[in-house]
Order: C-alpha cells, then structure tokens, then sequence
C-alpha cells in the first residue's frame, strides 16, 4: 500500500528523492514532500502545522540499503545539511540529474558531464544567527529546517579549519550585543590570515559597547570586525589568494563557498577561454576569474559592486606578470553592456547571482561573440539564459556540475556556448 493512514500518522512508501533534498511519495492527492527520507523506504510520517505537503518523518519502517549514518550530531536539527544520510555514489548521481532534468523541463539538449566533488576542506563563511530566549538563554547557531528557530551549534563538520574559532567569538560577541527579539547575524569568512567578522541586525552602537566588541575581537584575534560594513577594529586588513594575486577582502563581499569550488570553477572557465587574447568577465565580484585569466590575456571587467571592484583594481594593479586588467562598477541588470561594447572581446565569461541575467543574455546572444562561458549557481534561471543565447544562434556544448555544497541540494555549473556557423 502507498499511503495508509493510523490516527495522525501515515505511512508512506517513498518513491524517489526530490531536487530539493526530500524524498518524494506519490499519493492520490498528488506528491507529498519527507524531509531526510530515501527512495524506496517505507517511513511512518505525521503532518507539519500548516503544510498539507510536508510532512515529518517519525519513522524508517523499512530502510533503503542506501542509507548511512549521518556523521554531524546537529544534522536533521539544524536546516544546513539534506543529505548527510545518502550514500556517496547515489548522491552524486541524484546532483547531476537536477541539472539534466532541469534541462530536459526547459527543452534543452546537452552534454553533462559527471559531477566535480569541489568540497575541498570545506566551507570558508558562515552566518550564524544568535537571539536571546525570553529565559535569558543566548543561543548562537544556525536556522532550523523551515523554521526562524535558531538550533545552538557547538560544531558543525563540514567547514575549512580556517574557521576554527568563529563560534567561540561569535557566541561572545553575541553575548556583548544581547540580542533579544530581532535575530542578529555574525558573518565570518575565513581569510588567507584570520578571522573576518561583520555583524547585521545590532543597530546603532553607542561608544561604549563599540570598546567592549574591540576588547573581544582582540581577544580573539580577529583580522577585523565591522558592523554593516563599518569598521570596528581591524588588527590586519583581510586579504584572500586568487591566482598570484592577494585581494584585499571588502567586507561582505561575495566569495565562493570553498576555496576547492572557487579553483575548480576558474579551471573550467579557462579551459573553455581557450586562447582568447580579450576576454569580458561580467558580475565579476572580487575576480576570482579575471585575476586569474589575466595571466594569458587582456580583461574588461564589471560588476555593480563598488568596493569588490576596487578590490579587484588594487589587485591587479599589484599583482606582476598580468596582462592589463581595468575593472569598472557597473548594473548590468540596468544596464547591460550591449553588442556593439562587445565587438572587441573574443569570449565572455558571466557569473551572475541566482536570479541570472536575463537582460544580459539578451545581449550577448545579440552579439557576434564566438564563445561564451556561463557560470551559476541557480540551474532553474541558468536554463532560462540558456534559452536566450541558444534562440540568439548559440550551440550549448557543454555543462559540467561542480558540487561545492556537499549534502546540500545546492549545485553549480559551468557552461560553453559557441556561436553556430
């Protein structure tokens, strides 16, 4: 039987594992969503308050021989990992197909390579969330599955060493601030030499309280420590490696999730630049790209981000052995650099957030641009530029999955177009 219901329980079989982590099983009523449940398991499942399509999991009656141990303690608790309880191989296959069954939704026909685990040593920035119960209690962690509910965390497995120390001086910072009923979020990125702190949610900081966060960050040995980008104290100025480049880190900046991710995603972007002289990195954040590609040639690059650009500029600038690099701020949501900005670049490599760039791709499948190399993160609105450019007269070669958010539903690609002849 597929669903057979005892008081407020069900059982359920589970048909397979849906792309956003859970398993999935096909009822009457249509599919009903089991977070951390297994294709062909039968578990014991009750409702959730508030969802007639989600439903919680009590039970493994019957287990997939796919299942393993979760090896965090804080796992199912905590809403960062999905998929700590699936087996390797069947992981990696299940992340692949979200990007071939995306495609296919979108009518799109490809190559997609296998997987790239990208995982490295793990995470390089958390936010943690902190918020002080109406006991008195301070708990310091991460958000709880669907919830606002904040899960304590003592350690979490899956982040670089490079961390070690950022929950003992988020939980003192936190305890400096008292949060009370409006959550705080303590951002910590792991730099090339320490700790780089930025708080959001504080609110305005008298003087004394900016001393006593000083004293802790100090105690911590913190690089620095801002408050929506301001600075508080700042022992070292926080720098990241790309390439032969040392960047000078603005605060909150946008950076990949592991440094393994972040070379990996550049190894491919190269490969597919080929022996391009002139190349354009659009959205191109701090330049974990251009940095890297202006070893071999020529790079305009944009983004609306100021500071990560004026970042990238000083890098370059100090960086021997380049070709030249100019960066410029610039919205390409607004304002997309058109066909005819693009008639002396020989390839483009875009890198846009998770909404895409549709406005750009509108361009670029204007343009007479002989190759085009797209990196995303989101595959839903990455298929959706795709569709542009291939509309536009491009031929999608290739998209190879790098998976940087391991147990997570979380994906990314990247992706070679070349112009149809």
């Amino acid at each position: 039987m597929q669903d057979s219901q005892i008081g407020g329980t069900r059982r359920l079989i589970i048909d397979h594992v849906g792309h956003r982590g859970d398993g999935v099983a096909l009822t009457e009523a249509g599919s009903v969503f089991v977070p951390y449940a297994l294709g062909g398991e039968t578990v014991e499942v009750e409702p959730l308050a508030g969802r007639c399509d989600r439903l919680r999991l009590l039970h493994v009656e019957i287990a997939s021989p796919d299942r393993i141990a979760p090896f965090c303690l804080h796992f199912g608790a905590c809403g960062g990992c999905a998929v700590q309880h699936w087996q390797t191989e069947n992981y990696r296959a299940w992340k692949r197909q979200i990007i071939i069954d995306t495609l296919a939704q979108a009518r799109i026909d490809c190559t997609v390579n296998e997987l790239i685990d990208a995982h490295g040593a793990g995470r390089r920035r958390i936010t943690l969330h902190a918020r002080r119960d109406e006991d008195g209690r301070l708990r310091v962690g991460f958000a709880a599955p669907n919830s606002h509910a904040i899960v304590p965390i003592t350690a979490c497995p899956i982040l670089d060493p490079a961390l070690l120390g950022a929950l003992d001086a988020a939980r003192e910072l936190a305890d400096v601030l008292k949060p009370a009923n409006k959550p705080l979020d303590i951002q910590v990125t792991a730099a090339g030499n320490g700790l780089d702190v930025d708080i959001r949610g504080s609110g305005p900081l008298p003087a004394a309280l900016i001393a006593t966060l000083s004293r802790v960050a100090e105690a911590h040995r913190l690089a620095r420590l801002t408050r929506h980008g301001e600075l508080i104290l700042m022992r070292v100025p926080p720098v990241i490696a790309i390439g032969t480049a040392r960047v000078p880190l603005p605060p909150g900046s946008f950076l990949q999730a592991t440094v393994a991710g972040e070379e990996t995603l550049a190894a491919l972007v190269a490969s597919h630049c080929g022996k391009a002289k002139h190349i354009g990195d659009l959205f191109c954040g701090v330049g974990p790209f251009a940095l890297r590609l202006a070893t071999k040639a020529r790079i305009s690059a944009f983004d609306s981000d100021d500071t990560a650009v004026t970042a990238l500029r000083k890098a370059a600038a100090a960086t021997p052995g380049l070709k030249p690099v100019s960066a410029e701020p610039r919205d390409l949501f607004r304002r997309p650099l058109v066909a005819q900005e693009l008639r002396d670049i020989d390839v483009v490599v875009f890198d846009p957030p998770r909404q895409g760039a549709e406005a750009q791709s509108k361009q670029l499948a204007a343009s007479k641009l002989a190759v085009i190399v797209a990196v995303s993160c989101n595959v839903a609105t990455f298929a959706r530029d795709a569709k542009i450019l291939i509309d536009g007269g491009y031929h999608l070669e290739s998209v190879t999955p790098v998976d940087q958010f391991r147990y997570s539903p979380h994906v990314e690609l990247v992706a070679k177009f070349s112009r149809r002849r």
